[in-house]
């Protein structure tokens, strides 16, 4: 299926570090609005939208929980020369930060460079070493009593990379996890016919600890829980066919198992079920490091819930740039929206 790469665009290019999701919860909230029966906000920042299923006499609730934020950073300090030092906000593999862009976002946008000390004046011995975050600083090409004017102690920073389109591909800066905002999005917007209610559920503060989904579950109590998110695609050369975790334009990627999560086996009985009735294109996913907000949906209600995750393959995840096919994210879609409309008829018990 083709996918609505100007709204993908849109979603990707809007900054949200974590518990600074504000530009990403407005759009979400004025997108979501037609295509469900109501729209919550809570007190943490989550978008909660509710859509009644046509099916469901014993009022039974489906969570889908995808994250709205990003990995960034916080300024921590500006010294006597302008230059800005930052805490990070999620993970990063330090060396690809090198000269890279960033975005300030204080009370105006401001570019910035990540500077490091040029291997130029390193000794032998630091060539040597492996990049650390604290060996980076921020320059925004000011002065300090300039640079003051804009920016304040625990301002967010987000990276500065613009979404375009390669090959089959889609290729920018935070893929993890806008492309589930649009793939929630997108399923609330085609689905017409749900068995059980859809607690469509855009969550904060994920990549610090699933914050948002922990509350958000223990608020909704699912049943059923279903999370979206990005997982490693390590397809590419020198990686060993048991590396690679999952391929690009292989399919969706049903997750097993995550650092924080082992998938309910029915759930994932349930995903691999639909996907063959329904001729969707999909592939196994074992992340052994990483974890999701499939553990905050799955145990923060009352109960439990039976729960499990659609994960879209993803290249050069929690780098400056992130990779996904789109044909990986249409099989995605087209999943959730299968899903949400025959979960009643799985035999549960079993």
């Amino acid at each position: 299926m083709s996918i609505d790469v100007s709204l993908l665009k849109t979603i990707c290019d809007l900054p949200g570090a974590p518990g600074f999701e504000k530009q990403v919860r407005d759009f979400i909230v004025k997108e979501v609005a037609p295509f469900v029966d109501a729209v919550e906000v809570d007190n943490l920042g989550n978008v909660i939208a509710i859509k009644r299923g046509k099916r469901n006499p014993e009022n039974k609730r489906v969570m889908v929980a995808a994250h709205m934020d990003e990995i960034g950073f916080i300024v921590t300090h500006i010294d006597d020369n302008g230059f800005l030092r930052f805490h990070t906000l999620g993970g990063f593999d330090p060396k690809t930060l090198t000269a890279q862009r960033v975005i300030v976002h204080g009370r105006k946008d401001l570019i910035g460079v990540m500077g490091s000390k040029p291997i130029h004046v390193m000794t032998t011995e630091e060539r040597q070493k492996v990049a650390k975050i604290t060996d980076y600083f921020i320059d925004l090409g000011m002065e300090k009593s300039e640079v003051e004017k804009f920016v304040r102690i625990g301002d967010p920073i987000t990276r500065e990379r613009e979404f375009i389109e390669m090959g089959d591909c889609v290729n920018c800066k935070s893929i993890d996890n806008r492309v589930a905002v649009f793939i929630l999005l997108e399923t609330l917007r085609k689905l017409e016919d749900p068995a059980y209610d859809v607690f469509a559920t855009f969550t904060v503060q994920e990549e610090v600890g699933l914050r948002g989904a922990n509350v958000s579950a223990h608020f909704i109590n699912p049943d059923f829980g279903i999370a979206l998110d990005t997982t490693i695609a390590y397809d590419v050369p020198g990686a060993s066919a048991h590396e690679k975790i999952t391929e690009l334009g292989k399919g969706t990627a049903i997750k097993i198992m995550d650092a924080s999560t082992i998938c309910d086996y029915r759930m994932v009985a349930f995903m691999k079920k639909t996907a063959e009735e329904k001729g969707i294109k999909w592939q196994p996913e074992i992340l052994t490091a990483g974890g999701t907000d499939t553990a905050g949906v799955q145990r923060n209600g009352k109960q439990g819930a039976i729960a499990g995750a659609i994960s879209i393959p993803t290249r050069h995840l929690h780098q400056v740039i992130e990779m996904a096919h789109k044909a990986d994210i249409g099989a995605s879609v087209d999943l959730l929206k299968a899903l949400l409309e025959s979960i009643d008829t799985y035999d549960w018990k079993h």
